[in-house]
């Protein structure tokens, strides 16, 4: 039997089948594979009807795409789930109780477990939110983790998304295409839910209202239509029965934000903004913002409204802060961390820059502001010219990277051109932090359609699976 050099999640590594694959393995066997076909065909045109596609910035205007699905689920024990939802669930603690931190009392600057600079002086620290209170201390209250398996099945989190994480309509898309094409599956496995993200969503916004609000009017802000992740918006806004509205649609008055409507001013609680800060108020960020609402961080300051998520999380999800969320976990828990970090180097100290440079060929290098696989460098999968234009661009401003080791992601069957095959996966949890931190099990399990690829972002032409976490 063939030994594979990296982690599968279907079979162990001497070719036998995982006890948890086992009834899917014995199905997909006697499963024809032009059936696999046929139903992969019949998903796109169901995703094309519902309009479920995402815009690729720099192309060409309006130009859209649908995120390849797989029809071959990725599958996790239940004690794997409750295990990896433990480390969820501290690691979103200790964010937030970072963010709540550097933004009052600095204790962790004091206590010299992260260097003050790399807070202080970060694109994404907000001076103008400190001292400023939030609904129980809750800055980051939709999180999406990004999850990653390497060696003999250990699981690392790769990157933590504060901002406006996305992907969430993708997970419950997913499932819910699996489920009308493959019904028989769902008899031989007792998978646990996922369609009720959106009241678990719903249930989070209203619990971080302001002190005294009853019943608290709840609205999605989004860019508008030519983001890359409207059709997530707008999915969001109808499945909690919540208003999608654009920055044109809400206006400022005696301390409170409103929402125009054909019954006159109504008066807004919580907004779950998909909207990046420095587009929130053209009157404390960027003046030229079209997308936001003049007047918008006063009230906000003063309490008079509810960002989710708060304004000033990016510091926390950026590059550079990455590698100290050990050192966060213990200074405000007390605890090891359950879900470990990728080692990682940080290019603005001497010796990690030198490392790098001298390993450039091994290692995945990373822009501390990148996202959507943008801005990196994957060592191993690159030319001798590519090597070497972005050690120029390190050694220009070398502050503004990270390395890594490049990690042999797990892998999953696949349904490609070629018939089934092995090809690199993450997952995305979601986790939801209100009056508790809940989530749904499993999250968006993404997948590198390209042979070999470890870039599985949409963006960079990889897919998406439905992830199953089993109830037993």
């Amino acid at each position: 039997m063939t030994v594979t050099q990296f982690f599968n999640e279907m079979t162990d590594f001497g070719g036998e089948v995982r006890p948890h694959y086992e009834k899917f393995s014995n199905w997909l066997q006697t499963t024809p594979p032009q059936r696999l076909a046929d139903k992969r065909e019949a998903a796109d045109a169901l995703f094309h009807r519902v309009g479920i596609t995402f815009a690729v910035y720099g192309e060409a205007e309006g130009t859209e795409r649908l995120i390849p699905f797989d029809v071959i689920p990725r599958i996790i024990p239940a004690k794997e789930w409750i295990d990896m939802a433990a480390g969820l669930r501290q690691r979103v603690k200790a964010l937030n109780a970072f963010i709540h931190d550097i933004y009052h009392d600095q204790e962790i600057l004091k206590a010299g477990r992260i260097p003050s600079e790399q807070v202080l002086a970060n694109a994404q620290y907000r001076p103008e939110m400190q001292g400023v209170d939030v609904p129980d201390n809750i800055y980051a209250a939709i999180a999406g983790i990004d999850v990653v398996r390497a060696g003999v099945g250990e699981y690392y989190v790769l990157e933590d998304n504060l901002r406006v994480p996305s992907g969430v309509s993708y997970m419950i898309e997913d499932r819910k295409m699996m489920m009308r094409l493959f019904p028989e599956l769902f008899a031989k496995y007792r998978v646990a839910p996922v369609e009720h993200y959106p009241d678990l969503l719903l249930d989070t916004l209203r619990a971080i209202s302001q002190k005294g609000v009853t019943n608290p009017s709840v609205v999605v802000l989004t860019p508008g239509a030519y983001n890359s992740a409207y059709f997530e918006h707008a999915f969001l806004a109808q499945q909690m029965g919540v208003e999608l509205v654009e920055g044109r649609d809400l206006f400022v008055d005696d301390g409170h934000v409103y929402q125009r409507t054909t019954q006159g001013p109504q008066k807004v609680d919580v907004i779950y903004r998909r909207v990046d800060d420095d587009f929130l108020d053209p009157l404390a960020f960027r003046p030229d913002s079209m997308l936001g609402v003049p007047g918008l961080l006063d009230v906000y300051r003063e309490g008079g409204v509810t960002l989710a998520n708060a304004i000033g999380t990016g510091v926390a999800d950026d590059k550079s802060i990455y590698p100290y969320v050990p050192d966060m976990i213990d200074f405000y828990l007390g605890e090891k961390p359950l879900l470990n970090n990728v080692p990682t180097y940080m290019l603005r100290k001497k010796e990690d820059l030198a490392y790098t440079l001298a390993n450039l060929a091994e290692l995945v290098v990373k822009e501390v502001h990148g996202a959507g696989g943008y801005g990196m460098l994957v060592g191993p999968a690159s030319t001798k010219e590519q090597i070497e234009d972005f050690r120029k661009r390190i050694l220009a401003s070398p502050e503004k990277y990270i390395a890594q080791p490049t990690l042999s992601l797990s892998a999953c069957p696949t349904f490609v051109e070629s018939g089934v095959a092995p090809r690199h996966i993450d997952l995305r949890p979601f986790v939801l932090s209100g009056k508790e931190v809940r989530f749904v099990p499993g999250g968006l399990t993404r997948v590198a359609l390209k042979e070999g690829s470890l870039v599985v972002n949409s963006s960079q032409g990889g897919g998406t699976k439905d992830t199953w976490v089993l109830e037993s």
